[in-house]
């Protein structure tokens, strides 16, 4: 792939615009389904269901409809390990990262606003503890590596399928419920909700999902290089 430094100003603005657009919907559909998912049920396993199918199928259609403009990252971490890779220059990773982290609060409130919420409240939602920051390092790492995997050798409605079936599992395999995403990490601490997380907790999960992809990017690479 060559340098996207080089692309012109208005395909890099497309492509920011995408990752804006796409993790905007993305957070509406995480916060909004978690809280359509207590307002259906008591029972936490449902809504905790609710919340998983949702979000693996919305994220699948973002990237199977964004793709071709963005690659559809929607996650810093994702970004990290493109531009580790030498797949993204970094002035549109920098573009990139703005606009998803601007997206995911932009989601957030929306999802809040469509529900009756506080259009900003922070969570009390307790996540940052030892067990859920390893589910944190396993759940990013395993996110990247079926990302790298399948868009070596897939098209993208694969990629769209194997990635949202990966969260969508992931979900019920990991105590910290994969968030995986440093971006949507800081958003859904804006919404106290079923899918919120409480500021404090922020911190550490943002830095173990940065390490990881930091950490093992060449390691990924090289898996599916072969």
């Amino acid at each position: 792939m060559s340098d996207p430094d080089h692309d012109s100003p208005i395909t890099d603005c497309r492509a920011v615009a995408a990752e804006f657009i796409g993790t905007a919907f993305l957070l509406a559909g995480v916060i909004g389904s978690g809280i359509m998912g207590t307002r259906l049920t008591d029972d936490v396993g449902v809504q905790l269901l609710v919340n998983a199918v949702a979000t693996a199928l919305l994220l699948g259609a973002l990237i199977a409809g964004l793709a071709p403009l963005s690659g559809a990252h929607f996650n810093p971490a994702v970004t990290l390990w493109a531009v580790l890779g030498g797949r993204l220059g970094h002035r549109r990773a920098l573009g990139y990262v703005a606009a998803q982290v601007c997206g995911a609060i932009v989601g957030v409130v929306a999802a809040n606003v469509m529900f009756d919420e506080p259009w900003v409240a922070l969570s009390t939602t307790e996540r940052a503890d030892g067990p859920r920051l390893v589910s944190e390092a396993v759940a990013t790492f395993g996110l990247l590596l079926v990302i790298a995997s399948t868009a070596a050798r897939h098209s993208i409605p694969t990629v769209a399928a194997s990635v949202g079936g990966y969260i969508g599992a992931a979900y019920f395999f990991t105590s910290s419920t994969s968030f995986a995403n440093p971006a949507v990490t800081v958003a859904r601490a804006l919404s106290d909700t079923f899918a919120g997380i409480e500021p404090a907790s922020v911190p550490a999960f943002v830095l173990v999902q940065l390490a990881v992809a930091g950490l093992t990017a060449r390691l990924i690479d090289r898996l599916v290089d072969g």
